[in-house]
């Protein structure tokens, strides 16, 4: 089945499930603050383990003790799918591990 365009009632449903995510242009996007730097790009590391398992990737930031994501889906022209909210929610899952907030 191919990826489609999540229209925009669909993408607020999910996001409505998905706490410190926001919609921001055609992305869905979250930040989190960890303890220190190195909780931090544990994270980080463990978001790209994800990332590769579902081969889909998101811009990844890392800051001192801030990660943050922003993602949409290249090949269905940047519009958010069903591919970056299953994304969000695997972050969402491991996040309180890495004391995440």
């Amino acid at each position: 089945m191919p990826l489609e365009a999540l229209s925009q009632k669909e993408i607020e449903e999910r996001l409505a499930e998905l706490p410190g995510w926001s919609l921001d242009g055609d992305r869905i996007t979250r930040s989190y603050r960890l303890d220190s730097h190195f909780a931090a790009t544990a994270m980080v590391v463990h978001i790209a383990q994800v990332q590769e398992e579902l081969d889909h990737h998101s811009d990844l930031t890392l800051g001192y003790n801030t990660v943050s994501l922003t993602m949409n889906t290249h090949s269905v022209g940047g519009a958010v799918t069903e591919r970056d909210v299953e994304l969000a929610r695997r972050v969402e899952q491991l996040a309180p591990g890495h004391g995440a907030s």
